[in-house]
C-alpha cells in the first residue's frame, strides 16, 4: 500500500494525487498494535479490543471516533477513523519503527484492480512516488472487512476476508 503520516495533510494529501483518489474517500489508518490504535481513537469501546486481540495483526479494519491527531484529510473530514494492523513482517516493522499512524491504501490509482507486487505498484505509479518497499508477493488480494463500531450497532461497510459469522462469534450479532 501506499503510505503516508495520517497526522500530516500535505503527505495525506500526497496519497489523494498519486492514486487520483477523491477526497471524499477516506483513508484507512494502519498502526503497529491495538496500544498504538488507542492513542489514536478518541473512544475504544471492549468490543475494539476482543476484535483486536482475535484478528490483530490481520484484515479487519475497526472504524471508531477519531482523536484529534489524525489530520482531516485522512478521514475525509469525518469524525472517525478506519484503523487496522496488517499482517505483514515489513509493513508491521515500518509502522513499529514510525510509532505513530500511517494512512495506508492500496498502492494502485483509484477504481483499479489492488496490487499483489511491488513491480505492479512500479508499473502502476512509478514516479509520483518517493519509495519501493518490497516485501514480496502478497499473498491474498482481499481487501479488509471494515467494520463500523462508532455507530452503536456493529455493521459492515465493506466486506472482507473476516466475515460476519466470524465477528460474531467474537463481540455478538
Amino acid at each position: 500500500g501506499l503510505g503516508a503520516d495520517a497526522t500530516q495533510s500535505a503527505a495525506v494529501l500526497r496519497i489523494f494525487a498519486a492514486k487520483g483518489r477523491p477526497s471524499t474517500n477516506p483513508l484507512i489508518v494502519h498502526i503497529a498494535d491495538a496500544a498504538i490504535a488507542r492513542r489514536y481513537a478518541a473512544h475504544w469501546p471492549a468490543e475494539a479490543q476482543r476484535l483486536a486481540d482475535r484478528f490483530w495483526p490481520g484484515p479487519l479494519t475497526l472504524v471508531l471516533p477519531k482523536h484529534p491527531g489524525i489530520v482531516r484529510e485522512a478521514t475525509a473530514g469525518l469524525d472517525t477513523v478506519g484503523l487496522r494492523c496488517p499482517n505483514h513482517p515489513l509493513a508491521l516493522e515500518l509502522l513499529r519503527e514510525f510509532d505513530g499512524p500511517v494512512a495506508a491504501p492500496s498502492a494502485n490509482r483509484s477504481t483499479r484492480i489492488s496490487p499483489t507486487t511491488a513491480e505492479h505498484v512500479r508499473a502502476e505509479l512509478g514516479e509520483s512516488v518517493d519509495l519501493i518497499l518490497d516485501g514480496g508477493p502478497c499473498p491474498v488480494g482481499i481487501e479488509s472487512t471494515v467494520l463500523d463500531l462508532a455507530s452503536g450497532t456493529p455493521t459492515i461497510l465493506r466486506p472482507g476476508f473476516v466475515t460476519a459469522a466470524m465477528i460474531e462469534q467474537v463481540i455478538g450479532p
